[in-house]
């Protein structure tokens, strides 16, 4: 490519990248988002939730340690406003520590999962050649290994190491699919002009990746994450529930429902206060991702409603 052509290539790169980010095209994704009730509906869950998981522990003085002996199993009153456990304890205390931690826990392997996904997925699409065989057949690996029992083989031995390495394992098997996905956006997006151009002027091949490949990838990257959230919330509960994931005296949504189980038909608030806490959540964590999905994708049908009802009247 000669010079003017390089000149000529680079003066057209910021429509492309404007395309994708600009001000338009934010506005559209912002209508979109506020004409999706789903959406609305969702996002006004998880913020309550959340409110209701770091801010109400405060609204009573009991912690979820602790043990009111001569309160056994008493259903929901003015002192236990979630009733009590089997030892007393405070089960609204209790619910909202779970809450929190499975929170904490979702949101983190969602984190981890997306970035790992992204940056493989990307290398694997750009470098190509030895670099995506060695990254695919990574990924391919990993997809073989039945995770539900690597994890529960491995969770045992990290007891000591706290909920961090747990967070860790649930993430080192959450990133495969979409990093899949990345790879294949990746080997299109370095074939257009703006990133040649860049190629051409001799940008390092990870600022490239950093500064085009996964911003014009980002709007997956969000809805994915998004879901994950949820899917890593049920894969935390899943796990601690069979005493693979938190442990004792630490609580979580899993360990919740697992001593609550048992007793649900007679102490049914031991079971349905977290239970129906994670079912809220995974919920509107779907709602929020099929909004996201539909506002981003300028091909959804949730992006095409308005303009089909103005050619209709």
């Amino acid at each position: 490519m000669t010079g003017p052509a390089v000149t000529s290539t680079l003066a057209q790169a910021p429509a492309a990248t404007e395309d994708t980010a600009g001000p338009g095209r934010g506005r559209l994704v912002l209508a979109r988002l506020l004409a999706a009730p789903g959406v609305l509906i969702g996002s006004a869950i998880v913020l309550l939730l959340f409110l209701l998981a770091f801010l109400g522990p405060y609204l009573t003085h009991w912690t979820y340690s602790d043990t009111d002996y001569s309160a056994l199993r008493e259903p929901p009153s003015a002192t236990h406003w979630f009733g009590t456990g089997g030892l007393g304890q405070d089960i609204y205390a209790q619910t909202l520590r779970g809450l929190q931690k499975s929170l904490i826990i979702g949101l983190l392997v969602a984190l981890l999962s997306t970035v790992l996904a992204g940056l493989v997925g990307a290398c694997a699409g750009y470098f190509g050649g030895w670099t995506d065989r060695i990254l695919i057949f990574f990924v391919d690996l990993m997809l073989v290994f039945p995770s539900f029992l690597v994890i529960t083989i491995i969770s045992p031995r990290l007891k000591n190491t706290g909920w961090i390495a747990f967070v860790i394992l649930l993430a080192a098997f959450n990133w495969m699919i979409t990093a899949r996905v990345v790879r294949s956006m990746a080997i299109s997006l370095k074939e257009r002009e703006f990133v040649r151009a860049a190629r051409f002027m001799g940008v390092r091949p990870l600022r490239v990746i950093v500064r085009h490949i996964l911003p014009n990838a980002a709007s997956y990257l969000i809805v994915d994450a998004t879901i994950a959230v949820g899917t890593a919330v049920m894969s935390e509960t899943a796990l601690s529930y069979f005493g693979f994931g938190v442990r004792p005296p630490d609580v979580s949504l899993g360990t919740l429902i697992a001593d609550g189980t048992d007793a649900a038909p007679t102490y049914p608030w031991m079971f349905y206060f977290a239970a129906g806490l994670l079912v809220l959540f995974v919920l509107a964590v779907n709602l929020i991702g099929d909004g996201l999905r539909d506002a981003l994708d300028p091909t959804a049908e949730a992006g095409r409603r308005p303009s089909t009802r103005k050619a209709a009247k």
